[in-house]
């Protein structure tokens, strides 16, 4: 069974339909919309200032969602997949993104709707990206447009994808 935790009188609210491995750890001011998944080794922290998640977000195995103490929440929208091992700290993350496999977003970062921060990708603090492009590097920089066959294949179709996953898992 998942962790989930209590943390200063606050207790994680997942909405229906969420799937927890059974080491994913949840503590804390964590507010989730439904269809979401948190994936084995992931951990999402609201200990020191509140998350909030809309619906179909997808939080992949060994990624971590944390904040700063009093400064810095996070938020994360809907059909939002945070990919393995990455790392979402006191930033906003609009609706249909994709966050790359070990990327980093740094607080006060701002990803719009309908972007792709590529695998490995750092956006640095108080990074305001635009929407409808793909970014990749250290840090990360806009590197081109987000096509409609790019944004089909790897955004709509990976955050419709784990709410498919998370069925296999529920007995």
């Amino acid at each position: 069974m998942a962790l989930i935790m209590t943390v200063r009188g606050k207790s994680p609210q997942l909405g229906a339909n969420c799937f927890t491995a059974e080491n994913a750890t949840i503590v804390g001011d964590v507010i989730c919309g439904e269809h979401c998944s948190f994936w084995f080794n992931s951990v999402v922290r609201g200990d020191v200032h509140e998350i909030r998640m809309g619906n179909n977000t997808n939080i992949q195995d060994g990624a971590i969602i944390h904040c700063t103490y009093q400064i810095a929440p996070t938020r994360i929208g809907s059909n939002v997949s945070i990919g393995h091992r990455a790392i979402v700290h006191g930033c906003t993350i609009n609706d249909n993104v994709l966050i790359g496999m070990g990327a980093i977003i740094m607080d006060h970062a701002v990803v719009p709707n309908n972007c792709l921060v590529a695998a490995g990708a750092i956006v640095l603090e108080n990074s305001v990206l635009e929407s409808g492009y793909i970014y990749a590097g250290i840090p990360a920089k806009k590197v081109k447009k987000l096509s409609t066959e790019t944004f089909d294949h790897n955004i709509k179709r990976i955050a419709k994808n784990y709410i498919m996953y998370a069925s296999w898992f529920v007995v």
